[in-house]
């Protein structure tokens, strides 16, 4: 993606410098774009935990650099592995929600397993770390034409009329290392000529989409409105939604969905109104192992600070303010689960698939 003409990742390793990784600090966008160096596990953790970096995708790479640089860490003490594996602890406790995170940890592990040597650990862990990055990219890329073809399906029955796609959080560039994806075949489309136009939900309490989503479209000149969370249903009985897509976090394996808090509230209305709701995600981001989403996939609830304050410019400033008398209590529950029964479909990078088990195994038969 380009922000201000310049190709960006959101995570990459510092120039002449293997032992930085650098990320997009997204906690002061849109106001403000800053690069953050991180130079070990430690600060990586912090990273993902109070969310500089955030999204599905994005937290499976920087768990991914966060182990490399755990590598290049445990190499000065006199325990590797015992160094290694404290620093896995702390990168697998921060965010319990999102299946790539311990997915890419893993992945690490595993790989660095089969090196003998310390140098031979670190090259490999490199290696790895990179790889989980290139596929995030390559993987969203293939979403992006595969929900593209969805679009343009929409698009026949709208001649030269704007496709009305509605989102939810930010699943886009900033959540994965480039592309997005639900963002993805939204960019697709506008980038093949197909008029699009995006409802972009605000969705409180973090602001994700009004603050990132809406910035990054603004960035790739994709028309766009941003409105408050509560307004989706009535856009989508007054015929205003052509198509939901959102991202997810963790999806069953019976295409149960985790996604950010209020995803499920627009998929009931997508239902009540019949308008198609689709999830985008890369494989990395189904748990095999769950089959009731609701029951099992583990809900992290965030501190009540992000529901009573918020955040924003005041005077070229940013600014924190209450919006709550300060002796309410607030409860914060970050994502919620969409039954499979209200989801319409499954764009992966190896096609769209309904949301069950039977046709998410026949697209990933290995598995």
């Amino acid at each position: 993606m380009n922000v201000n003409s310049m190709p960006y990742r959101t995570i990459w390793l510092k120039e002449n410098d293997d032992a930085i990784v650098q990320i997009i600090d997204q906690r002061n966008l849109p106001h403000e774009f800053n690069i953050e160096d991180v130079a070990d596990a430690a600060t990586m953790s912090i990273a993902i935990e109070d969310m500089h970096v955030r999204g599905a995708g994005l937290i499976g790479a920087a768990a991914g650099f966060g182990m490399y640089l755990a590598c290049l860490e445990a190499s000065q003490t006199i325990d590797f592995q015992k160094s290694l594996k404290s620093s896995y602890e702390q990168l697998k406790s921060t965010r319990p929600t999102a299946v790539n995170l311990v997915w890419a940890l893993d992945r690490q592990m595993n790989a660095i397993e089969q090196a003998e040597s310390i140098e031979a650990k670190i090259r490999i862990s490199l290696e790895t770390a990179k790889a989980i990055a290139d596929e995030d990219v390559a993987f969203c890329q293939r979403i992006g034409l595969h929900g593209l073809e969805i679009i343009r399906e929409i698009s026949k029955a709208k001649p030269g009329q704007p496709i009305n796609i509605l989102t939810h959080c930010n699943a886009g560039w900033l959540a994965f290392v480039d592309h997005g994806s639900a963002t993805a075949p939204i960019y697709a489309a506008h980038d093949s000529g197909i008029p699009v136009h995006v409802y972009v939900d605000e969705t409180r309490p973090r602001n994700q989409g009004a603050r990132l989503t809406a910035w990054e479209l603004a960035q790739h000149g994709v028309p766009h409105t941003i409105i408050a969370d509560n307004v989706g249903g009535h856009l989508m009985q007054h015929a205003m939604v052509d198509l939901v897509i959102t991202g997810t976090d963790r999806t069953a394996v019976s295409g149960d969905v985790a996604n950010k808090i209020g995803t499920y509230l627009k998929a009931l209305a997508a239902q009540d109104n019949d308008v198609p709701f689709y999830v985008a995600l890369p494989s990395s981001t189904f748990d095999w192992e769950i089959r009731d989403g609701v029951a099992e996939i583990p809900i992290e609830q965030r501190g009540d600070e992000e529901v009573k304050y918020a955040q924003g410019l005041c005077d070229n400033k940013l600014t924190r303010v209450l919006l709550t008398p300060p002796e309410s209590p607030a409860s914060n529950f970050a994502f919620d689960v969409t039954p499979a029964r209200l989801v319409t479909g499954l764009i992966t990078e190896r096609g769209t698939c309904a949301a069950n088990e039977i046709a998410i195994r026949q697209l990933f038969p290995e598995k």
